[in-house]
């Protein structure tokens, strides 16, 4: 009160050094996680508010406990989108985190050709520092087109869409429309929970639905299952484009991977374990498993299979996750040395990117309309401190403190 220039918890130097000493000491916890275990990278790009180009950064790996952590690193801003830029960012991002690139495991970006080009893309790239950063494209995205590569293959399928866009759009483009639909619907459910045919639920919507039975409600099922059964041919046919999209979005290197790694899956007391596909497993990762290891690894798997099903502990384990758990609680990882790898990588693989998107959906919460020229450091310092909160309220205020006063000094 009696000195308030020295009060200067407000000014915005104050408050972005404090943020950036929060950030730090929460990464510096996520590398100590990290140590020199393996893990992949996921990227992804978006333009902000400011019509700024940013990539995400997000690495993927197994702690200690045997448990997959993905956790947000850095969101870089870069000036173009071009291969070398993205390049040039990756590298400056693990020079400063001290991250190598020997030790990626993994690569997980969308489908666009600066990412995963096969020739010049950004996966390319890193594959020829180092080969056993395999690169897997998000098989939610692999799947979607897949999805919509069909549908315009049919006809009515297309029909029926453009059908159902123009009822959205006639209903949506009008405030009037959209609300005099809003108060249709509205009348309608009520008269429907005054006859009794549908029950209200707690809150704000209407989550289930129970209609009368009826015949004609059998009716319509059966006429469905002829109708399958008359056009049985054409559905033929339909299927046989999803295997051949299937077949073109998937390359044959992750299709056998993922055949691979599922053989581990301890669903149903191990059923799909297969010695030899594993065996061939640690020959992708020639430089993870030496020649030695390699001979060595077939025998190790059938006494490993032996022990897991006859334990009761592994009984009830559904998920390779819950598998690595329990594998580092019995200690069988330092029992099977050469098959607890294997889980790690299986766990490495990134099947999908969806960690790398919610940061795009953190960043239009930490930058606006309203704040668009928040500064790249100071939104990444955010983006960390409230993506990683957990990680954040592990930290000791005194280390914070204490990199809050170097600055100053």
């Amino acid at each position: 009160m009696n000195a308030p220039g020295n009060n200067q918890m407000i000014a915005p130097k104050i408050q972005k050094q404090l943020v950036n000493a929060c950030a730090v000491e929460t990464t510096n916890i996520i590398l100590a996680d990290l140590g020199d275990r393996w893990f992949t990278l996921l990227l992804d790009e978006a333009r902000d508010c400011s019509v700024k180009e940013q990539m995400a950064v997000v690495i993927r790996y197994v702690n200690k406990h045997g448990e997959v952590i993905e956790r947000f690193m850095a969101v870089v801003h870069v000036a173009t989108t071009t291969v070398a830029c993205l390049k040039e960012a990756i590298d400056s991002l693990f020079a400063k985190y001290g991250l190598s690139v020997a030790r990626l495991r993994g690569q997980g970006y969308d489908g666009a050709s600066n990412m995963s080009g096969e020739f010049n893309g950004l996966k390319s790239l890193i594959m020829k520092e180092n080969p056993y950063a395999l690169y897997v494209h998000c098989f939610a995205h692999q799947l979607q087109l897949v999805v919509v590569a069909v549908a315009q293959a049919n006809q009515y399928v297309c029909d029926f869409m453009w059908i159902v866009g123009s009822i959205v759009n006639t209903s949506a483009s009008s405030c009037k429309r959209a609300d005099k639909l809003r108060q249709l619907e509205h009348d309608r459910k009520v008269k429907l929970l005054e006859r009794g045919e549908i029950s209200s639920g707690r809150g704000l919507n209407q989550e289930t639905s129970l209609a009368r039975p009826g015949d004609t409600r059998w009716g319509s099922h059966h006429s469905t299952l002829c109708r399958i059964e008359q056009m049985w041919p054409s559905v033929i046919e339909v299927i046989d484009i999803i295997l051949q999209e299937m077949d073109s979005r998937f390359s044959e290197t992750t299709t056998d991977l993922l055949i691979y790694m599922s053989c581990l899956d301890p669903r149903n007391s191990f059923s799909r374990f297969d010695v030899q596909k594993l065996v061939r497993l640690a020959h992708f990762y020639e430089d993870d498993f030496s020649w030695n290891e390699r001979m060595l690894v077939e025998q190790e798997l059938e006494t490993y299979i032996d022990d897991v099903r006859s334990d009761e502990r592994f009984e009830d384990i559904s998920d390779l996750g819950a598998l690595a758990k329990k594998m580092i609680e019995t200690m069988k990882n330092r029992v099977f040395p050469l098959v607890y790898p294997m889980i790690e990588l299986a766990l490495l693989l990134p099947v999908a990117t969806a960690t790398v998107e919610r940061v795009f959906s953190a960043t239009n919460i930490v930058k606006t309309d309203l704040r668009n020229k928040i500064e790249d450091e100071w939104m990444n310092d955010s983006l960390v401190v409230y993506i990683e909160k957990d990680v954040f309220n592990t930290t000791d205020n005194e280390s914070i403190l204490q990199r809050f006063q170097n600055m100053e000094s």
